[in-house]
């Protein structure tokens, strides 16, 4: 027989995951926990308090309408108490105009170093570009994190958008309201908007490093798949949902509040992690990279990169979106008579690119693991001269790209540079001098027989 601390400690580090993405779900940790026929009976079992947490406004459509009812050993308003002010000031809010000095450009970052001192998840953010306005929601932020201390006590959620995290070094344990995501590099994670939530770390890494997108406008769901058909890309049944897991402790706890790009703190004496059952469709998931199953060309031509778009979030404007997750998993590359890398372009939407693990196509040298890049709206870019003569001059047999994950935020908005990202050591000065080699080679003749 478990004494009840041993209990509670199981039931607060209790792992499990239902399968699917935006699913209506329903879990409880404790067998009876969750009302049967109706959300707000007089009295719930175990004494617990019923609420409501809104994705979306209640008159939203039906497709569009998410929502999840929480029956918790606390209601919500006990949670947080007299706020003071808080700052985080690597932490920066769109719209951000940073004075630096830094000029417009293509950029490219090796990895944020590692930290001196003791910092837990939240006070490791460090954010590289904004975009657009929190305020109105719309636009997102693009973040790196390092961090080499655990929220214990302290608990954070964020008003002003949702989060998507992204590990490149170290499992974490993301604790949310509505249960256990252990999340590790080449997996993702995303805590919707509002909720409340802790990271700690897992295994014996030194330092956890990673990146983080937040989603400022609508939330991300599924692409559009259009002609590929029903299957492909990244498939419903391979989102996972944790299952409902509380946190009964009754210890000094703070929990911090991100909520219009200002930062606020309150203390309470007990931890707001206590939702013994939940049901709804508003709810934390995490992705596993790796179940991405990528479709390309088969016979000649790089297609356009969205066809490896894993979420997105939408605007108001059709096929334009606020942020997309894109992903450049292993794959084949079989094309004939074609350059096989990604061509050269501008565009007008904005790409933030990290590195998780191995190499990217299009830049063989210089792009490493934990590594950042920006290419703003309609600057040029595209594989380096090193990757153009190898792609211009190999064998064209199938290839197959292994042992890599490249991802890029891309955003319908410009990307507006942080001073801390202006000023990061970790800055390459001579990232432009990659396309040096890239000579003219009209001669006149011509090289179609």
């Amino acid at each position: 027989m478990l004494d009840k601390a041993t209990k509670q400690a199981s039931l607060a580090t209790a792992t499990g995951y239902m399968p699917g993405f935006g699913n209506d779900f329903e879990t409880e940790a404790l067998p009876g926990a969750l009302p049967q026929g109706q959300n707000s009976p007089q009295k719930c079992n175990y004494g617990l308090y019923a609420e409501q947490l809104s994705g979306s406004p209640f008159t939203a459509p039906r497709g569009t309408n998410e929502r999840s009812w929480l029956y918790r050993i606390r209601p919500s308003v006990r949670h947080t108490k007299r706020f003071s002010n808080a700052s985080y000031p690597h932490w920066k809010t769109a719209p951000c105009l940073d004075d630096h000095s830094l000029p417009l450009g293509q950029l490219r970052w090796n990895p944020l170093p590692e930290p001196k001192d003791k910092l837990n998840f939240i006070e490791g953010i460090r954010t590289m570009t904004t975009a657009g306005d929190a305020m109105t929601q719309v636009g997102m932020a693009a973040h790196a994190y390092i961090f080499n201390g655990d929220m214990v006590d302290d608990y954070f959620f964020n008003a002003d958008g949702e989060l998507m995290i992204v590990p490149q070094v170290g499992t974490i344990r993301v604790f949310t309201e509505m249960g256990v995501i252990d999340v590790e590099p080449s997996e993702i994670c995303l805590v919707p908007r509002g909720m409340m939530f802790k990271v700690s770390r897992l295994g014996d890494a030194a330092f956890h490093r990673g990146y983080m997108c937040e989603n400022y406008g609508a939330k991300f769901t599924l692409p559009d798949r259009g002609p590929i058909g029903a299957n492909c890309l990244a498939n419903p049944r391979d989102f996972k949902t944790p299952v409902a897991a509380y946190e009964d402790k009754e210890t000094p706890c703070r929990v911090h509040v991100k909520w219009c790009g200002k930062f606020y703190i309150t203390e309470i004496g007990h931890s707001p992690l206590d939702v013994v059952a939940w049901h709804g469709n508003y709810a934390p998931f995490k992705y596993d990279l790796r179940t991405f199953s990528p479709v390309g060309a088969i016979l000649f031509d790089h297609p356009d990169p969205s066809i490896f778009t894993v979420l997105t979030a939408p605007t108001e404007e059709a096929g334009t979106a606020n942020v997309d997750f894109v992903i450049f998993p292993p794959r084949w590359l079989v094309a004939e008579h074609s350059f096989r890398p990604p061509w050269y372009h501008r565009n007008i939407m904005s790409e933030f690119m990290g590195l998780i693990h191995g190499q990217y196509d299009a830049k063989e040298e210089g792009f490493v693991p934990g590594g950042m890049s920006l290419h703003n709206m309609m600057l040029p870019h595209g594989p380096d001269a090193m990757g153009f003569e190898k792609a211009s001059n190999g064998e064209l047999k199938p290839v197959k790209l292994d042992h890599t994950m490249a991802f890029m935020f891309e955003t319908r908005f410009p990307q507006q540079l942080t001073k801390f990202a202006a000023e990061l050591e970790t800055l390459q000065d001579n990232y432009i001098d990659c396309w040096d080699g890239l000579e003219r080679k009209f001669d006149g003749t011509p090289g179609i027989k």
